[in-house]
């Protein structure tokens, strides 16, 4: 099983970011999936997550209205649309999978983790 999440970079405050996981070595049909950020100092935090259909989709308060996640089972992909980005977004953001499919489960009952993009947003 392999979560391979890239898109990460340095950008600027307002710009907009797309991240990318691809999820290989299981049916990505049948799982949530989520993005997870780890600043450093801080706990690792969900960012979003969606539901195995797509049906249902849960955003932290913090990037509600800035980001949006969706997926592409054809293409065993799920995306991170980050945009007017601030500098406290700057964090390690990890795609992680769920097979309860549901993406509301626990941070620490999700299945497989990715290694991880760095996101650096400069004031």
């Amino acid at each position: 099983v392999q979560l391979q999440a890239y898109g990460g970079g340095l950008v600027q405050a307002g710009d907009s970011l797309r991240l990318s996981c691809i999820l290989s070595g299981l049916t990505f049909g049948s799982y949530a999936m989520g993005w997870f950020r780890q600043a450093p100092g801080l706990e690792r935090e969900r960012v979003a997550s969606i539901s195995w259909s797509g049906g249902k989709t849960y955003y932290a308060d913090s990037v509600k209205g800035r980001f949006t996640i969706s997926r592409d089972n054809a293409k065993n992909t799920v995306y991170l649309q980050m945009n007017s980005l601030k500098p406290e977004d700057t964090a390690v953001y990890y795609c992680a999978a769920d097979s309860t499919g549901s993406g509301i489960v626990a941070l620490r009952l999700w299945d497989y983790w990715g290694q991880g993009t760095l996101v650096t947003v400069s004031s």
